[in-house]
């Protein structure tokens, strides 16, 4: 085959391009690879290969590709801040704290190196260091409300902090654009309910609210024709679970955002033979990859064995990357696995599934308050689409329960907070493993935690939480009429 002509190179990038956002990673791989081949000093390239190379698991050729990029582009901020990003979520905190220190020092009037590393740090459980960053960074950018966003969440500001004043003369400004409102709202909301302020919260959620959900609208229609496609779609279906041996178990820890996921996962994952994955999120996408089609999800009764297969091979790799386990069990608490437990059920050998229940009046106070990213949960802006979400995965929960009997264990929020242990010894053999006093010592264990709950997880189990809806009975009346009568526990 002769070279390619440099001249061909823009067409040759776009047609490898497509096919990546078409996610034939197979033909990307390939056809990035002809062109480095060509120009081997076309980093694009190389970054497109590392992000093919994270797709399908391989975490070496990820980081790998990323060294020659950044190599290529040495005063590129940008590829460090990617470099620093992928080390992070692959386990390796020094390299990612150097390359971020790396980004900083390209550009060093930029705010999104900074902030992340910031970030980073609260996932590291390193809360001093992240402070001192952030209230620098507030210093210089007054008015950026992220930042007071990502800083609250693990820090509870006392009296007279001047930083409260800081928030509410960013508050005050008209020109302040919507975003930056909108994650300034959820910041002092949060801020005023720690403060004991209990009036303000509610006036400044609302209007939090409503900008995200302005910003991002819910389809309350279009989520329950999704949900109810791919409960149909596995419907009549064999869910005899395979037998082949697997060195790598996934018990996926499934509930509604903010129910108590978290606190399951890090008991379980305080065992010695397992590790926490947090939300990961993989086997939807590669439901959605591999099974619909035309936008019809494909009938799992339709589905051979070596399509099973695949599909538990894809998430399995993308798990191993996650997690850097070869063996033993794993933590996944993606919340809208609920959709398909049939299919994981059937594909994934030694898949254990925990439900997590938890006062409806709590989770939705807890939604309502919650920033989450911009176009996910956005039911999460309005409680009665908050209450309509419970409700189906309530729903959801049934009508697995009837499907498989005996396959789910479920637990409640409340019960092992008020009584760890005999819940949590319960969870552990619910997860096929031995019991290990450990397991309720999770709140010493180091390492990241790449969860909305990185400050509590750092904390031993207490009964604190339970009933805090209670405080705004008046205010999530909207909540409670849309429930109805439907039974709370």
């Amino acid at each position: 085959m002769l070279p390619l002509a440099r001249p061909d190179l823009p067409a040759r990038v776009a047609r490898a391009k497509a096919l990546y956002d078409a996610q034939d990673f197979d033909a990307a791989r390939d056809a990035f690879a002809a062109v480095l081949k060509a120009a081997p000093r076309h980093a694009e390239s190389l970054i497109f290969l590392s992000h093919i190379a994270f797709e399908t698991g391989d975490a070496e050729g990820c980081l790998s590709a990323l060294d020659q990029a950044v190599a290529l582009l040495p005063d590129s901020a940008k590829a460090r801040m990617l470099l620093a990003q992928r080390c992070g979520q692959l386990g390796q905190p020094d390299r990612a704290l150097a390359a971020y220190d790396a980004a900083i020092a390209l550009a060093p009037r930029e705010i999104g190196a900074q902030a992340d590393k910031a970030h980073y740090l609260q996932t590291l459980g390193r809360f001093d260091e992240a402070e001192a960053l952030f209230r620098k960074l507030i210093r210089k950018h007054p008015n950026e409300g992220s930042l007071y966003r990502m800083f609250l969440a693990t820090k509870k500001l006392p009296k007279g902090d001047p930083l409260l004043r800081q928030m509410q003369k960013a508050w005050a400004d008209k020109t302040l654009p919507d975003g930056a409102r909108m994650e300034l709202g959820f910041a002092l909301a949060k801020a005023a309910e720690d403060a004991g302020d209990l009036d303000r919260v509610f006036p400044l959620l609302n209007r939090a609210n409503a900008i995200q959900a302005k910003l991002a609208p819910h389809d309350r229609a279009a989520r329950e024709a999704e949900w109810r496609a791919f409960l149909d779609a596995q419907d009549g279906a064999d869910l005899t679970p395979p037998d082949d041996p697997a060195p790598l178990r996934p018990v996926f820890v499934v509930g509604m955002p903010r129910s108590g996921t978290t606190l399951v996962e890090q008991i379980v994952a305080s065992h010695d033979t397992a590790r926490a994955g947090g939300e990961m999120g993989h086997a939807l996408r590669l439901a959605f990859r591999h099974f619909v089609k035309g936008g019809r999800v494909t009938p799992l009764r339709d589905l051979g064995r070596a399509d099973l297969v695949h599909y538990a091979a894809d998430y399995l790799g993308l798990a191993r990357r996650d997690t850097q386990a070869t063996a033993g069990v794993i933590t996944d608490k993606s919340i809208q696995t609920h959709m398909i437990f049939g299919l994981v059920r059937r594909a994934l050998p030694g898949a254990r599934i925990v439900i997590v229940h938890r006062d409806p009046r709590d989770i939705a106070l807890s939604i309502y308050k919650t920033p989450f990213r911009l176009g996910t949960h956005r039911y999460s802006n309005d409680l009665a689409d908050i209450a309509d979400e419970i409700k189906r995965f309530r729903r959801s929960v049934a009508h697995w329960r009837d499907r498989m009997p005996g396959a789910l264990h479920e637990v409640r929020y409340e019960d092992l907070v008020a009584d760890p242990e005999p819940r949590a010894r319960a969870l552990i053999a619910a997860a096929g493993l031995d019991w290990q006093d450990a397991c309720l010592s999770f709140h010493e264990r180091g390492g990241a935690v790449r969860t909305l709950s990185v400050a509590q997880v750092r904390q031993p189990i207490h009964a604190g939480r339970r009933e805090a809806w209670r405080k705004f009975e008046a205010q999530l009346q909207p909540f409670i009429d849309a429930w109805g009568d439907e039974p709370w526990d």
